[in-house]
């Protein structure tokens, strides 16, 4: 898929990997629909993006927000004439295991992880349709592959993304419209810094694993817009983004059961 000329709608785009895809794109002369909750840092991402020469629009905008999702692809159309390209980043974090964590804490995530990338793609399919090539961009995680004890909330959000991508892409095998599920691995991002946790999780606890998940955060959110953008380009269905993302991809295929045996021993290190 050639970027150029292109209309990308780009979630979660103040920060992160949502920022440096959106910067990787305007290299292509990708033009952008930039989102966000976040309106300060959304204003930054396109102040930075200025010089770039593509047109750019911002939208303040809660993926959990229904009537905000309805209302985005027809402000994007108004503005772009056009939608190519949606890439549905936008994510948060909850730490904590399955019995610590509440069930509104729960649900908080899932609403945004995954029932917000159901609801951006169901408002705009009908808009991806119209165009003579288009791709949906599905943002999961290295824990939508193989999943942590402590990240019950978090990788079931992503494990739903995959299997979500996955079946759409099934169902819309022969249509101009394809989909790419992609899997971080640690990006170094603020995720952690910002995961919510546990009223009642121990202090200590919680910054421990604040600092373990920060150690393993290496990958430069750059490196990881232009491996997401360069999958776009040769129509990748799954997009592994960093060499831990495919080192663990490789690992759980071969012991799909077994694999946290060997991942724990490689972490505790």
């Amino acid at each position: 898929m050639n970027l150029s000329n292109r209309v990308a709608v780009i979630t979660g785009a103040g920060s992160g990997i949502g920022r440096a895809t959106a910067f990787a794109f305007a290299r292509r002369r990708c033009h952008l629909a930039l989102a966000d909750i976040d309106h300060a840092s959304l204003k930054e991402t396109a102040w930075l993006l200025d010089k770039q020469g593509v047109r750019i629009t911002t939208h303040v905008l809660d993926v959990a927000d229904r009537e905000a999702v309805r209302a985005l692809p027809d402000e994007v159309q108004a503005a772009h004439g056009r939608v190519d390209v949606l890439v549905n980043n936008a994510g948060v974090a909850l730490g904590g295991s399955f019995e610590q964590v509440s069930e509104d804490d729960f649900d908080w995530l899932m609403e945004i992880n995954f029932h917000g990338v159901v609801r951006m793609t169901r408002a705009f399919l009908p808009h991806l349709r119209r165009s003579d090539e288009a791709r949906i961009v599905n943002v999961s995680s290295i824990y939508g592959i193989v999943a942590p004890p402590g990240q019950a909330a978090y990788s079931a959000s992503k494990f739903a993304v995959r299997g979500f991508s996955n079946a759409l892409r099934h169902e819309l095998e022969g249509s101009s419209v394809g989909v790419s599920v992609v899997h971080p691995g640690g990006v170094a991002t603020a995720i952690a810094h910002k995961a919510r946790v546990p009223l009642d999780a121990p202090p200590d606890e919680i910054e421990r694993g604040r600092q373990i998940a920060e150690k393993l955060l290496r990958l430069a959110p750059e490196t990881a817009g232009e491996i997401i953008a360069r999958g776009i380009e040769r129509g990748d269905a799954r997009i592994l983004v960093g060499s831990d993302a495919k080192a663990v991809s490789i690992l759980e295929r071969i012991a799909p059961v077994s694999y946290w045996r060997y991942l724990k021993k490689a972490t505790s290190r």
